[in-house]
């Protein structure tokens, strides 16, 4: 489908115009002289962990152990990703070896 130059702009438009209102909305609703509301300080505390926790049901919600290669690649994938993470506590580390490894293993396996 073909877009003309003013559908074109407009969505351009729109897009800036959300990324700029998501980027500005903290700064205008929570000013540095005002206390942060203690719900969202809950939220700050508790919502990271949730995230994580959704990613990995929604990435594990597809394997399946009874046919080939019975969730393998999964399993020593997460293995590594916490051993990995117990070890150096560096979270960008741990996801991005898992990820690579995950990759090699499913290519391989």
């Amino acid at each position: 489908m073909n877009y003309t130059t003013a559908q074109l702009i407009i969505f351009f438009a729109i897009v800036a115009l959300g990324t700029f209102l998501t980027r500005a909305l903290p700064f205008l609703l929570f000013p540095e002289n005002k206390p942060i509301p203690k719900y969202m300080k809950y939220l700050a505390d508790i919502l990271p962990y949730t995230i994580i926790g959704m990613l990995v049901v929604y990435c594990l919600k597809d394997i399946s152990f009874l046919k080939a290669p019975y969730a393998i690649p999964e399993a020593i994938s997460i293995v590594v990703i916490i051993l990995l993470h117990v070890w150096k506590k560096n979270t960008l580390l741990s996801i991005g070896v898992g990820a690579l490894l995950y990759m090699f293993l499913i290519q391989t396996i």
